[in-house]
């Protein structure tokens, strides 16, 4: 649920954002035209500032996908971990789209806590690739982390305390 809703208020802030471009292009003509060249100055830098909060990394075909990637690596980044990503994502999917951005959110979730757990912020680093692969949606998602992998029976235990 907290991803679903972390996803559909990136979009509302999208769609909000495209619909206030064309008056955003026009404050900045008029300040222009007035010769308020400080003013102008100070509102390029606060849309800058706005448009930094979520950065958008990667456009996979899919909204409600690019939204969570998008949230989650630029958060991955200003965390001072390296983020390199690919994904192709049909916008008609046969599974729910919420459920794809809670797994998507929960993965993304672990991967910068496990990156974050290195000293070495230059050796952080989260790796995503999606793709169709024989009709099947394939999520690859790789990182880096400090501290030791735990195995038992072939498989990883989670690094989390209690986990397995």
């Amino acid at each position: 649920a907290k991803h679903c809703e972390e996803v559909q208020n990136i979009y509302r802030e999208m769609r909000g954002w495209r619909h206030d471009y064309h008056n955003h292009i026009q404050t900045m003509k008029a300040y222009r035209k007035l010769g308020e060249d400080g003013k102008l100055d100070e509102y390029l830098t606060a849309l800058d500032a706005d448009l930094t909060s979520v950065d958008t990394l990667i456009k996979s075909g899919n909204v409600k996908v690019d939204a969570i990637l998008n949230s989650k690596l630029s958060l991955a980044k200003e965390r001072q971990i390296n983020v390199s990503a690919k994904a192709i994502v049909p916008s008609d999917l046969s599974m729910s789209e919420i459920d794809l951005c809670v797994i998507l959110g929960n993965l993304l979730d672990n991967a910068i806590e496990a990156a974050l757990r290195l000293e070495d912020e230059a050796a952080r680093q989260i790796r995503v690739y999606i793709d169709i692969k024989r009709d099947q949606l394939y999520i690859s998602i790789t990182n880096t982390c400090g501290g030791n992998v735990r195995k038992q029976n072939g498989h990883y235990l989670s690094a989390k305390e209690g986990g397995s």
